[in-house]
């Protein structure tokens, strides 16, 4: 078994969670980008369109298990160079959150469920 795994979040769907302790920055999550075009961009169903990200011209579309990881006001990972780095220490079962205010994620506009004590309730 690897060092995450995907299963049932209490925040949303699916989720990531540590199947080891991580310490502060170690890469957590290393993405497994596909690069679409634009017309393959338009023609994914919406579903699917969730988790397409923007860096300039490109569509960039995270597969599993990047793409279950799930917001939090309070999250434990940034992302930098295509990972997930832990900001804290993350136990073994926690699940594995970033923060998608900071990222460059088309049309997003979704209720938060984070459950943080600073959440911010919508995320846009």
């Amino acid at each position: 078994m690897g060092d995450i795994v995907v299963k049932k979040s209490k925040i949303h769907g699916k989720g990531v969670f540590a199947n080891k302790d991580f310490k502060k920055g170690e890469i957590v999550v290393k993405y497994n980008l596909k690069k679409l075009t634009k017309k393959e961009f338009e023609s994914l169903p919406d579903k699917e369109k969730h988790f397409i990200s923007r860096e300039g011209k490109d569509y960039l579309l995270f597969l599993s298990p990047e793409r279950y990881v799930n917001h939090s006001c309070n999250p434990n990972t940034n992302s930098l160079k295509e990972c997930d780095v832990a900001v804290k220490n993350i136990k073994k079962g926690e699940e594995i959150t970033g923060d998608y205010f900071k990222e460059a994620i088309p049309n997003l506009n979704m209720k938060c469920n984070c459950g943080s004590k600073n959440c911010k309730e919508i995320i846009k």
